[in-house]
């Protein structure tokens, strides 16, 4: 028997904001807690307009077995993405200011947790992706072997063009495999999959570079991880920039994040595992 959940989002997640519970609260009144499917797709979405529809008519009806569910968290968007990704299917949670694509994925989670996934995946609502390779990304976790997977233009295909992303993108994995004792060969790829109970364990608090807080958080709480070959393309042609900044920015802040991330929860594992101060007698 279904139990759904009675009590508002507020009071189940205080780390929601203001802003965030009223449109979680509407989306759960549309789409009841724990009536979801097992596999939740989360995307987040700002002016994404033109792909966010094409985007979700890709993501397959079943993965590897498991019935999916698309969860799009529309984050203060100024054009129609919510209309389009409405009308492609989509169950659209509408946020009216913007946040950051971190605090969309967040609330992505906690909603599909919420619904009841067993599993969740995420993908990029701009087109870079395949959808018909979340299959593949949740294959690790099916077969028992991982409990966060990432996708990895390296270890797959890389149809872009920007030289100075595939450097940082050697760099930033050669950092966080430091950081993480794990070989990382891809550390910001927007299709990954992992266990409900991981994004509920981990601390998430990035605005925008949430990709290596997730896998490093994600590490230093013991979760497995691994790495499958994925497919990235160039973004279309209405998001040719990226919303995180030029190159130069990007990469120093992400870095900051990574390294900022691995100094939080290493010092919170360690002041786990201290033992309890004891009184000699």
């Amino acid at each position: 028997m279904i139990v759904l959940l009675s009590v508002a989002p507020a009071a189940q997640d205080a780390r929601l904001a203001q802003v965030q519970r009223g449109a979680a609260e509407a989306f759960l009144e549309a789409h009841p807690a724990g009536r979801g499917a097992p596999l939740a797709v989360v995307v987040p979405a700002y002016n994404e307009e033109p792909t966010v529809a094409d985007v979700i008519a890709a993501i397959p009806a079943q993965a590897a077995g498991l019935a999916t569910e698309v969860i799009v968290v529309v984050d203060g968007a100024r054009d129609a993405t919510a209309a389009r990704a409405i009308a492609a299917g989509a169950l659209v949670c509408d946020v009216p200011v913007n946040r950051g694509q971190g605090a969309a994925l967040r609330l992505g989670y906690w909603l599909a947790r919420t619904r009841g996934a067993q599993i969740i995946v995420t993908i990029d609502a701009d087109g870079q992706y395949e959808a018909d390779e979340i299959a593949r990304v949740i294959e690790p976790i099916l077969s028992g072997r991982a409990d966060f997977v990432s996708g990895s233009r390296r270890l797959g295909t890389e149809l872009t063009t920007d030289a100075t992303r595939h450097a940082g993108v050697i760099v930033f994995g050669a950092l966080i495999s430091l950081l993480v004792g794990h070989r990382i060969t891809d550390p910001a790829c927007g299709l990954r999959a992992m266990r409900a109970e991981v994004t509920a364990a981990v601390v998430l608090e990035q605005p925008q570079y949430q990709a290596s807080e997730l896998m490093i958080s994600a590490a230093l709480h013991g979760f497995r991880l691994a790495e499958v070959p994925t497919t990235m393309r160039d973004r279309q042609d209405h998001a040719t920039r990226t919303k995180k900044g030029g190159n130069l920015g990007y990469g120093l802040r992400f870095a900051r994040a990574a390294v900022q991330t691995w100094w939080r929860d290493r010092t919170a594992a360690r002041t786990r595992e201290r033992p309890e101060n004891t009184q000699c007698s």
